[in-house]
């Protein structure tokens, strides 16, 4: 089985996004009472907002003996990878082409200021893919997908992962 990791994060809803669904929308004195208890297994500042993804949640699903699925920047990923050792496999996603990136910004609703803010770092974003153990170029998002399900199969028939 797979659970999805819903992340804090304290930037504004975008239109469409659901509490609890898409983030946990909290202040920054929130996040930062999170972060100082160790209630977070990674964390990220990300364009002046806070990101950073619940502990207790991941590891009731472990527990459970689910796979945990991370929607993380490579920050966390290196967090993650550092406190949980192997047992993470590392995806990048990247985009078929910057053009395309701009595009996908554009209509999800970011300003023009945010997309150019994004767009100024997406070369440095994707520099650390060659840092995850795989990558899917997010051209088709059915192919996509079926890369992710063939990762996450060929993933989980590992020899250290049997049991």
């Amino acid at each position: 089985m797979l659970s999805l990791s819903i992340s804090v994060t304290t930037r504004a809803r975008r239109p469409g996004e659901k509490e609890g669904k898409h983030y946990f929308f909290i202040t920054q004195e929130r996040f930062d009472e999170m972060l100082a208890a160790g209630d977070l297994l990674e964390s990220a500042r990300v364009f002046g907002r806070s990101y950073g993804t619940p502990r207790g949640p991941v590891e009731a699903a472990l527990s459970a003996g689910r796979d945990v699925l991370f929607d993380i920047d490579w920050q966390g990923f290196q967090q993650l990878r550092a406190g949980l050792g192997d047992d993470v496999v590392g995806v990048f996603i990247k985009p078929p082409s910057l053009a395309v990136l701009r595009e996908r910004l554009t209509k999800r609703g970011d300003t023009p200021e945010q997309v150019e803010a994004r767009m100024e770092h997406a070369e440095a974003e994707i520099s650390h893919a060659p840092e995850f153990d795989y990558v899917v170029e997010n051209r088709d998002l059915d192919l996509a997908l079926s890369d992710l399900r063939a990762i996450l199969r060929a993933s989980r028939l590992q020899t250290r992962r049997q049991r």
